[in-house]
């Protein structure tokens, strides 16, 4: 599957305004093991950090090689820290009550990684951090991710393609792992 990149202006909306298309690949993997365990699976294998605390010792750096020694402690096996997350099963089961299936959307990456690609296509910013979505369904829990190299293809620029395919494999080992595949 390839990404498709379209350039076109939108009729009425500016002369500034573009639309882009992008062909999305997403990677998933079903496990049978529960819920709770994959999404304990997932919690060992990424860095938590204080993100508050992590943001001023960040904005206090003089340096990138200053930077790094801040952001390395708190990455985990795969390289990558969970930014945030959001319970999407408890709303779910607000409105469906207590039968509704466990799912969890997990903001996750590595400023560092990120600005390797940003540097070269500033609009991996839209991208990065990723999202790992552990969804809960009758054939398994579901672990899903769009890849990064995707997102970034219709940019071109080889470099930035690079760092996010070396990001989308870090993911795909931590899916397989959580998986127990």
């Amino acid at each position: 599957m390839t990404a498709l990149a379209s350039h076109h202006k939108e009729k009425g909306k500016g002369d500034n305004m573009t639309t882009r298309q992008i062909n999305i690949q997403r990677l998933s993997v079903t496990s049978a093991k529960p819920f709770d365990s994959v999404v304990a699976a997932v919690n060992a294998a990424v860095g938590h950090p204080d993100m508050g605390e992590l943001a001023k010792k960040v904005a206090a750096a003089k340096t990138y090689d200053e930077m790094e020694k801040v952001i390395h402690p708190v990455l985990g096996k795969y390289g990558l820290m969970e930014f945030a997350r959001f319970d999407i099963g408890m709303v779910l089961a607000k409105a469906l009550g207590s039968g509704a299936r466990k799912s969890l959307r997990l903001v996750m990456g590595n400023p560092l990684i990120m600005q390797a690609m940003a540097r070269h296509i500033p609009d991996a910013g839209s991208y990065a951090p990723v999202t790992l979505l552990i969804d809960e369904r009758t054939d398994g829990v579901h672990l899903s991710y769009d890849t990064m190299a995707s997102l970034l293809a219709p940019y071109g620029h080889p470099e930035a393609l690079h760092v996010a395919r070396g990001l989308d494999v870090k993911v795909g080992e931590l899916l397989a792992e959580a998986a127990g595949s």
